[in-house]
């Protein structure tokens, strides 16, 4: 049962972070904006499971649905990580790295919303 919650998850938020993208891309912004959105929102999400509900009000399946397969499916690092190479190869270095320092500035920030509540 575990890891069919686990895989429901992941194909749920790969599929959020598929539409995040899209969105982006509609809106007329690079995907890389929509990467830094979901990456942040995982964050946020695993900071709010991590710390906020550390007791047993979730079972351990509902915990591995949102935690391990949501989180895991809509963050993405090998998507930044190619995104923020691209950017260095297209010699947009100072992009790549406000892109990178958002990435965990971001990411850190929205863990420890929760964490220092």
């Amino acid at each position: 049962m575990s890891y069919l919650a686990i895989f429901l998850g992941g194909g749920l938020g790969s599929v959020a972070r598929f539409g995040l993208s899209r969105w982006a891309i509609t809106a007329g912004k690079e995907v890389l904006w929509g990467t830094l959105a979901a990456n942040t929102l995982a964050c946020l999400i695993l900071g709010y499971l991590a710390f906020s509900i550390a007791d047993e009000s979730y079972s351990p399946n509902t915990r591995l649905l949102l935690a391990t397969g949501f989180c895991g499916g809509f963050s993405t690092f090998s998507t930044f990580s190619l995104e923020a190479f691209a950017l260095m190869q297209s010699g947009r270095s100072g992009l790549a790295a406000l892109y990178v320092g958002l990435s965990l500035l971001l990411g850190l920030s929205a863990i420890a919303v929760f964490a220092f509540r």
